[in-house]
């Protein structure tokens, strides 16, 4: 590997540059028309996609979540019936769970990770559009479904008993644990792009210990993902499996357990929470480095906290399950767990004030809504501490207490640090910049609306309301806290309503933004804004862990990879120094059949077992389309390879 003298494409001159730069902006771009929109494969195309459609989920969730709200408002009130508000209650948790809040963490890294490891593309591009396919698919399935009146009412966690067939009759919790399974099945591909692209795909010299601490931050939550999902894939398929073959994995007088399901469950369901959760601590790392104008305090320390996360979460699970008759010196060391993990979060927050503290700050809107991540994660982190303590977990459980809590954790937790992301690196995306005064007005609309909704919370399961009633009676002293939950939701839809003017004034009269209009410091930001097809006119050579902010001197670059092939350069997983040099493939719709099929396969599991065999069969097919080798590519690895 040889190293240009300049970005353009080496020791031609700058005719020979342009001309290379125009034949890497066709060999990566995808195809026009509608047939290219089937065939994308460009990992920015597909993750602003993903992105687009985990918005759509998650206002879709908000509005069942503020009619919930509605019919909370005042006592005995009958907006809704007892049946529909379970299926609400059911699909908003259902959307913001398995719909939004994990599938969207993986869309900004899928558009980010190549970005700032400085790579070309994003490992396995046309697996990276198959979860993205089979994730609409999944969704749409469901929400046809509870359009139909189909829909699931059996909560976002599907306790058995209460969902087998005998309590819950037709399809809405086959519907469910089919949508489960379906869903998962894209964040495991996922989770498997994203780890073989921070691992393989860096620029040469990046080590392990100069990665952006966002890469960091995806490359343990993806990990998480490969353990945790397949546990709750297993728990779905078997429930169905009780539900549509005659299994007995949970029926207790036929040999099954009924814990068992809250073991599989939760063994996914608490690390999940840190799925939604760690990333957004890559994105505040970044954001606080960048509006300090210094590099993050603490490095190694912020990247051993999150790696501490990880293998702790693991170890929680049984903390939803203090209120089941398990050994009682078992829960004592899940509550020692409960606590412990609060330790490397609070290292993260000390690295974090250390940089603020010694930085010169520049107040925009992602820094307000990081500041605000601060607040309410310590406080919903002490009322995690409590809820980790196994009397007092006995007295609110299943309470609007752990309504609160909950919230707390994953909206300031999760949803403040990623609306502060999309202000941070919409200039990315978009190539223009978010007004900063309606920035201003959502992070205020949001805080105010956020803190009155979920505040009141803690009180109402202090007095001893119920998480999952459809109405209460007057007279118990939860009317003016219910009403005052309803006004703060309707805050928040309002402050939500700002943000979405805010993007499409801003894609069509924003102010064009630079490639690097922050002044950060890593990769992603020394490109033009929006990036080119193929990201980088020249792969970058890395000395320090922000790039953009090391020492001014002769800048170096790889050269010798082709311009008219979808040639990439791979490196060691640790030291980042160059490997090989593989042909990546073509566009082509094939992923996108195949998740046809796929989907034609789960549907039909649901009304008959006989779809998983038939089905099969054009699933097969797709797939060997898929890989089957084509002989123009063939022939171009060829070539590649005898070169000198």
């Amino acid at each position: 590997m040889g190293e240009a003298r300049d970005r353009a494409g080496g020791r031609d001159g700058p005719r020979a540059g342009q001309l290379a730069v125009a034949a890497l902006r066709q060999t990566w771009s995808d195809p026009p028309g509608f047939m290219g929109m089937l065939e994308a494969i460009d990992h920015k195309t597909i993750a602003r996609r993903f992105i687009i459609a985990t918005l759509v989920f998650f206002l879709l969730g908000g509005l069942l979540a503020l009619l919930m709200r509605v019919q909370l408002a005042r006592p005995q009130a009958h907006v809704v019936g007892p049946e529909a508000y379970n299926q609400l209650f059911t699909m908003h948790g259902s959307t913001m769970m398995f719909l939004f809040a994990v599938p969207v963490m993986q869309a900004v890294a899928a558009y980010l990770v190549p970005l700032m490891v400085g790579a070309r593309s994003i490992a396995f591009p046309r697996l990276n559009a198959f979860p993205y396919w089979i994730f609409v698919m999944g969704g749409a399935f469901l929400y046809l479904s509870f359009a139909l009146g189909a829909g699931p009412n059996v909560g976002w966690f599907a306790y058995v008993p209460l969902s087998s067939s005998d309590y819950a009759p037709g399809k809405g919790a086959d519907i469910w644990a089919q949508m489960i399974t379906f869903t998962e099945l894209a964040s495991l591909l996922q989770a498997i792009v994203l780890i073989t692209t921070i691992l393989k795909m860096r620029a040469p010299g990046m080590r392990l210990d100069q990665m952006p601490l966002f890469v960091w931050a995806t490359l343990v939550t993806q990990f998480m993902v490969l353990f945790a999902m397949p546990a709750v894939m297993i728990g779905s398929s078997s429930l169905i499996l009780d539900r549509l073959v005659g299994t007995h994995f949970f029926n207790p007088a036929k040999g099954g357990d009924v814990l068992l399901w809250h073991h599989l469950f939760w063994f996914f369901g608490h690390p999940e929470v840190y799925l939604i959760f760690i990333p957004p601590l890559g994105f505040i790392s970044s954001i606080v480095s960048t509006f300090s104008r210094r590099p993050l305090f603490g490095y190694r320390a912020m990247v051993l906290a999150l790696i501490a996360t990880a293998f702790l979460a693991f170890s929680l699970w049984v903390h939803h399950m203090f209120a089941t008759n398990l050994p009682e010196i078992g829960k004592s060391f899940f509550t020692a767990a409960s606590l412990a993990i609060a330790v490397p979060s609070a290292v993260q927050i000390f690295c974090w004030i250390a940089t603020l503290w010694n930085g010169r700050l520049d107040l925009k809107s992602p820094l307000y809504f990081v500041l605000a991540f601060f607040v309410i994660l310590v406080l919903g982190g002490l009322t995690g501490i409590m809820l980790g303590s196994v009397p007092l977990d006995l007295q609110v459980h299943d309470t609007y207490f752990v309504v609160a809590h909950l919230h707390y954790v994953l909206l300031g937790g999760g949803v403040f640090p990623l609306f502060g992301a999309f202000y941070f690196w919409f200039p990315k995306l978009s190539g223009r910049m978010l007004s900063e005064a309606a920035g201003k007005l959502h992070f205020w609309l949001f805080f105010v609306g956020f803190n009155l909704t979920f505040f009141p919370m803690h009180l109402l399961g202090l007095h001893g309301m119920q998480r999952r009633i459809w109405t209460y009676p007057a007279g118990l002293g939860w009317d003016g806290m219910n009403l005052a939950a309803t006004a703060g939701a309707f805050l928040i839809a309002l402050s939500v309503l700002v943000f979405i003017q805010n993007v499409v004034f801003s894609l069509r009269r924003g102010a064009v933004a630079g490639a690097n209009p922050w002044g950060a410091g890593t990769l992603e930001w020394s490109m033009p804004s929006p990036p080119p097809p193929h990201n980088f006119d020249a792969i970058p050579v890395v000395h320090a862990a922000d790039p953009l902010w090391s020492p001014p001197g002769q800048p170096a670059f790889v050269g010798g990879l082709a311009t008219h092939a979808r040639e990439v350069l791979a490196t060691t997983a640790v030291e980042a120094r160059p490997d090989s040099r593989p042909l990546f493939p073509s566009p082509t719709a094939w992923p996108f059949w195949s998740a046809v099929a796929t989907t034609v396969l789960f549907v039909g599991s649901v009304f008959t077992p006989w779809a998983v065999v038939w089905a099969s069969l054009p699933v097969a097919v797709a797939l060997i389309c898929w890989f089957w080798p084509k002989r123009r590519e063939i022939a171009r690895s060829v070539a590649l390879e005898q070169r000198p």
